[in-house]
């Protein structure tokens, strides 16, 4: 296994791009790295097509990126009630918040999002090579970040998320080539990443490892068709990485891939934490019912109020029709007696039923909610937004209701 450089110098579109080449069991593996928002990355894209000969295309894209590039149009057929009853609502949210930071870039510019990506795809098409997608399904990669951070980390993951929707200010095209330097999913979390080693192994670290498996995973799957050179095409932030694991990769690909394509178990101790809680307040009710009929009955009504009224509050933030709060202060109280759907996803569907989205609101999605006030006018994203905070809602009711019904006690 050897790494040779290349001068490209003579060709002005490769001219300084970062260029790797990896040779790994009889395949030279020609590793372009891209910044996903830039004229001179689909530039070098098509220039190393013209320029040399490829056996094969590989893409930093997994299935679901990729599908969602050949048909953008796709995600109008969104189902929301499917995704509520699922459990999906949180993906899809992630999904759209990041989408709309590469849109906030694309527009100052106009390039779209992964455009060097899709000149790669439509140059595996135009020549007939096989296209690998090499990358590791974004949900599973959110997942794996959301898991890897402790519960106040958190906050500064969906900080990022957050700031990535609402900053505002103008980025110069000399600040976009430096994404080089590092990865969408990365920046669009802000510092945040850099400074915390489990987020960044899982957005960047983990996928570098999954990719160089991904790739000689292809490879051997393609012997009888002696795919001697490749393409690949990434985000420059992945570019050592993954020539680096390309390079010194010794563990089986089928398995290095199997391996880091789990989702992590959810901790338990918030769900035991959560049922504790429920259960503390539900002995504090009937002990208060045990002492005074007149106390325990006040008991329940402070459970009631409580959750039914943090929930219902959270409905009305999202400005939530009426029927969605009336939902939600209704389906709150009864959380612990009806698992499963959560009250948020109870009153989203209330809400996605009563306020039914339009075509235009799926057309529009995307552009709407690049600015915080679409997520209120845009019917798909209002209906998102509803079922987290009736979620946030629902959870600080219960604590309020706990604290306030233990106090009354004592």
């Amino acid at each position: 296994m050897s790494a040779t450089g290349t001068d490209l110098s003579s060709t002005s579109d490769l001219h300084d791009q970062p260029i790797e080449r990896v040779q790994r069991d009889g395949v030279e593996y020609v590793v372009l790295g891209t910044a996903h928002v830039s004229r001179s990355s689909v530039d070098a894209v098509r220039a190393l097509l013209a320029s040399e000969s490829f056996d094969a295309i590989a893409v930093e894209l997994c299935d679901s990126r990729a599908q969602g590039m050949r048909d953008p149009e796709a995600f109008k057929q969104m189902d929301l009630f499917r995704v509520i009853r699922q459990g999906k609502a949180g993906m899809v949210a992630a999904s759209l918040v990041l989408s709309t930071f590469q849109k906030r870039l694309a527009d100052q510019y106009g390039i779209q999002p992964g455009a060097e990506m899709k000149a790669a795809m439509d140059g595996a098409a135009e020549l007939n090579v096989p296209l690998w997608l090499i990358d590791r399904e974004v949900g599973t990669t959110l997942k794996r970040a959301w898991h890897s951070v402790g519960f106040w980390q958190r906050f500064g993951l969906l900080g990022g998320l957050l700031a990535s929707v609402f900053e505002r200010e103008t980025i110069d095209e000399k600040e976009i080539e430096k994404l080089k330097q590092g990865d969408m999913l990365e920046s669009a979390f802000s510092e945040f990443a850099s400074e915390s080693a489990p987020l960044y192994r899982s957005l960047i670290a983990e996928r570098d490892i999954f990719m160089a498996a991904r790739l000689r995973e292809e490879a051997g799957r393609s012997v009888t068709a002696n795919p001697c050179r490749v393409l690949v095409v990434i985000g420059a932030g992945h570019l050592k990485g993954l020539c680096e694991s390309l390079r010194t990769q010794q563990a089986d690909p089928a398995a290095a891939v199997a391996e880091l394509a789990q989702v992590p178990p959810k901790a338990r101790w918030p769900k035991w934490l959560a049922i504790g809680l429920v259960l503390l307040i539900f002995v504090a009710i009937g002990y208060a019912f045990h002492r005074n009929t007149a106390l325990g009955a006040q008991a329940l009504r402070d459970w009631i109020l409580f959750t039914g009224g943090f929930a219902a509050l959270g409905a009305l933030a999202a400005r939530a029709h009426p029927l969605s709060i009336l939902a939600a202060f209704v389906a709150a109280p009864i959380k612990p007696f009806r698992p499963g759907i959560p009250a948020g996803g109870i009153s989203a569907m209330v809400e996605a039923w009563a306020r039914r989205p339009r075509v235009a609101d799926f057309e529009s999605l995307r552009d709407d909610i690049v600015h915080w006030s679409g997520w209120w006018t845009n019917r798909v994203a209002r209906t998102l937004l509803n079922f987290f905070l009736v979620c946030l809602g629902t959870i600080i009711g219960e604590y309020a209701a706990g604290i306030h019904i233990l106090k009354s006690l004592l």
